[in-house]
């Protein structure tokens, strides 16, 4: 995708600023200096292959060359919001579903921050926080989606079984319009990320909801418990086997469907 083409497409948006790279190692930690540097707010990078991307955790998302949608949108001012850090996460994923909704699909919000097709990862949301101080100054939210079928990684090296769009349409997917749609779902959602309507439209999406999963944090023992919903400040509900609710808050967390 060439620079001209991309900052043509997104000229409606406002955008704070735009980074474009052939080929960059992390969308997430340009977007982090540049936040660090006083980026404006929607400022975004935008890169064609990612050679050391970020999930949470040790997690990797690699890019190849011209196959996904990877990106990181720097979102401020913050100032007094330091409560809804936590539903950034959900925000990014939410944009992403509304955008494959568009496209005919039924994609599920696996929590905290993946978003699935047919039970397969599809795309991963990492959000970082940027501090001044005791201060929040800014949220990154990167973003990847697998499109063509090369970006899926080998299966000896996936954590979670996962797909691209294309392989779940049968056609080619273009890049540019998928990216205005998230856009475009991801600044409408923000105006209402304190509102009802936006956990409830969370909580729509979430996968295995009245199923058992099997949930580990770091750092903690694996528990089992079936999915009942999600907590005002975006954390997970779930019931134990022995009738007990109890919550999952936002960490370095494994969930797994108890096969």
């Amino acid at each position: 995708m060439d620079e001209r083409t991309l900052h043509n497409a997104l000229s409606d948006f406002h955008l704070g600023g735009l980074r474009i790279f052939e080929q960059t190692g992390s969308t997430n930690d340009v977007a982090l200096a540049w936040a660090a540097d006083g980026a404006p707010d929607l400022a975004l990078v935008y890169a064609e292959e990612q050679t050391s991307g970020r999930g949470r955790g040790d997690c990797r998302w690699f890019t190849s060359p011209g196959t996904a949608l990877a990106f990181s949108l720097v979102l401020r001012p913050l100032l007094g919001k330091e409560q809804f850090i936590p539903l950034f996460s959900g925000l990014g994923a939410l944009a992403v579903c509304e955008a494959l909704r568009l496209r005919g699909l039924h994609p599920e919000i696996k929590w905290p921050n993946d978003v699935l097709l047919n039970r397969h990862k599809v795309c991963g949301v990492l959000a970082e926080s940027v501090w001044m101080g005791e201060k929040l100054d800014s949220i990154v939210l990167g973003i990847g989606v697998n499109v063509k079928p090369e970006a899926v990684p080998p299966s000896d090296q996936l954590r979670f079984p996962a797909t691209s769009l294309e392989a779940e349409m049968g056609q080619s997917v273009d890049r540019l319009a998928l990216l205005r749609d998230v856009l475009q779902a991801l600044l409408y959602w923000r105006g209402l990320l304190a509102k009802d309507a936006f956990l409830l439209a969370l909580e729509n999406l979430l996968a295995f909801r009245g199923e058992q999963v099997d949930i580990r944090v770091e750092g903690t023992s694996e528990k089992t418990g079936k999915v009942e919903g999600l907590e005002m400040d975006g954390s997970l509900r779930l019931l134990s086997p022995e009738g007990h609710v109890f919550i999952v808050h936002f960490g370095e967390v494994h969930l797994r469907p108890v096969l």
